[in-house]
C-alpha cells in the first residue's frame, strides 16, 4: 500500500483488516489497514457516507470492529477492561460532529469536564480553561449556558474540551463545518500547538484548505475501502504557520498546549 507505514516513529494506532458492519447488511469500513506514528497529524477524507466517524468511533471505542484488530497506545482497546481502559480514555480527547456538549452547563465547565475526573488542581483547571478560551477568541462566553451559543461557538468549546485534559491523542470530526475563515485558522491554530506538544491527531474532514497544502498524510476512504493514502502538496498553511512558532508552549499552569 502506498505510504502505508509510518516512520521509525512508534505507532500510536495500529489497525489491521478492519471492518465494520452494520445490520441489517451496511459494510461501513471494509478491509482497513493503516498505521499512524505518535506525534503525527493525519487527514480523513471521503464523501459524506464513506465511514470517516465510523472509523473515528472505533478509535475511541464507542463501537466495536466487526473484525480486524484496532491497538491505540500499543493495547486492544476492544480488549482493555477496568482501570486500564480509564486511564486510556483520559489519554484520547474527541471532538464529536455533533458537538455533545451540556446546554444546562456553561462553557467553562464543559471545558472543565475532562480535567475535573483526572483531579486537576482547581487553578490548573481555571487557567487552562482561560488559556483555551483566549486562543479561540471566547473569552466572553466563559459563563455562558452552551445552549445559548451559535453552532460555531459550540462547535469550537466542543474542540476545547476535546484538548483541555492535554490528551495524547485527539479525534476530530468536521472541526470547521460551522465556522468562518477566522475560526478556522483559530481552530488550526490550536490543533497545530497541540501536535507541536506531541499529540497525534487525527482529523476527519471535507475542507481541503485544512490539508492539501500540509506535509501530513490523507488517506481517502470511498464506500468504506481505503481509496488511497497520499500527502498534501508541501505547500504550506500560509494563514497558520505562526501557530508552529508556538511548540512546546504552555498554558500558564505548567501544562502544554
Amino acid at each position: 500500500m502506498t505510504e502505508a507505514t509510518t516512520s521509525s516513529r512508534t505507532a500510536m494506532i495500529e489497525m489491521i483488516k478492519v471492518c465494520k458492519k452494520f445490520p441489517p447488511n451496511v459494510m461501513a469500513l471494509d478491509d482497513i489497514s493503516v498505521s499512524i506514528a505518535n506525534g503525527e497529524m493525519f487527514f480523513l477524507i471521503g464523501r459524506s457516507g464513506a465511514g470517516k466517524t465510523t472509523l473515528l468511533k472505533l478509535l475511541c471505542n464507542m463501537e466495536r470492529p466487526t473484525n480486524g484488530l484496532i491497538e491505540v497506545a500499543g493495547m486492544n482497546i476492544n480488549q482493555v477492561t477496568g482501570n486500564k481502559l480509564a486511564k486510556l480514555r483520559q489519554k484520547v480527547g474527541v471532538a464529536y460532529q455533533d458537538f455533545r456538549l451540556l446546554t444546562d452547563r456553561t462553557v467553562a465547565e464543559n471545558i472543565a469536564i475532562s480535567m475535573e475526573v483526572s483531579y486537576k488542581k482547581p487553578q490548573i483547571i481555571r487557567n487552562r480553561v482561560k488559556s483555551l478560551l483566549s486562543q479561540l477568541q471566547l473569552e466572553d462566553k466563559h459563563d455562558i449556558l452552551t445552549g445559548d451559543l451559535s453552532r460555531g461557538e459550540q462547535q469550537r468549546v466542543a474542540l476545547a474540551r476535546a484538548v483541555a485534559n492535554s490528551p495524547t491523542l485527539i479525534l476530530v470530526d468536521e472541526p470547521t463545518g460551522n465556522l468562518d475563515a477566522t475560526s478556522t485558522r483559530q481552530v488550526m491554530e490550536l490543533l497545530i500547538r497541540c501536535n507541536n506538544s506531541g499529540a497525534t491527531i487525527v482529523i476527519a474532514t471535507h475542507d481541503e484548505a485544512l490539508y492539501q497544502h500540509s506535509t501530513h498524510r490523507i488517506m481517502k476512504l470511498h464506500n468504506g475501502k481505503l481509496e488511497s493514502l497520499t500527502r498534501g502538496d508541501g505547500r504550506g498553511w500560509p494563514s497558520v504557520a505562526g501557530a508552529r512558532d508556538s511548540a512546546g508552549a504552555t498554558d500558564g499552569s505548567g501544562d502544554e498546549i
